[in-house]
């Protein structure tokens, strides 16, 4: 399990998540990424605990998904199965979500909000994740944020699970930062 706390003069987040499951609560204040977290910790099979406050709903969703990408970003396994992806129809949308969990960060979209295409590029990059997610079809853009979230899920899930072996041509990637405290 990663946990996350972090403050800003915008928002203020405590999370935790575990890619093996767990209890899902939610509680940030802004219904719709309320269900927009639990509907993607379901789907990727992950516990999932947050807490959050924040000035704007832009700050709040933006700083949320940073704070998830970091954690699921600890929560990759060294041997994880690396690839995943899905396609997912929810009424007239479909949606389909490709991710690479491999350490290379990176985001293709759209989705037809601009919050919700922040948000996953967000923890993308955060997780040091390659996300692709392509809207096939759709009219209601709740039910398209809705079946990528779905996709993004179920594709986590694919590829945060332990396999056998290093999915790498170059073995197993390590890096380790150190940061001398005497140094400005």
């Amino acid at each position: 399990m990663s946990r996350i706390r972090r403050t800003t003069g915008e928002t203020t987040i405590t999370l935790e998540v575990s890619r093996t499951g767990g209890p899902i609560q939610v509680g940030t204040g802004d219904a719709f990424l309320d269900h927009m977290l639990i509907t993607l910790a379901r789907y990727g099979g992950l516990g999932l605990t947050v807490e959050a406050t924040g000035d704007l709903r832009h700050h709040l969703v933006e700083d949320v998904a940073i704070a998830l990408g970091v954690a699921l970003g600890a929560e990759i396994p060294a041997r994880a199965d690396r690839y995943g992806w899905a396609r997912v129809p929810m009424d007239e949308a479909l949606v389909e979500a490709a991710v690479d969990v491999g350490g290379r960060p990176y985001y293709v979209g759209p989705l037809p909000s601009q919050l919700y295409q922040h948000f996953l590029e967000s923890m993308a990059l955060n997780m040091r994740a390659t996300l692709h997610v392509e809207v096939r079809r759709g009219q209601d853009r709740h039910h398209m944020v809705e079946a990528a979230v779905k996709a993004v899920g179920l594709a986590l899930r694919q590829a945060l699970r332990e396999g056998d072996q290093v999915f790498s041509t170059k073995g197993s990637v390590t890096m380790e930062l150190t940061v001398d405290p005497g140094e400005e």
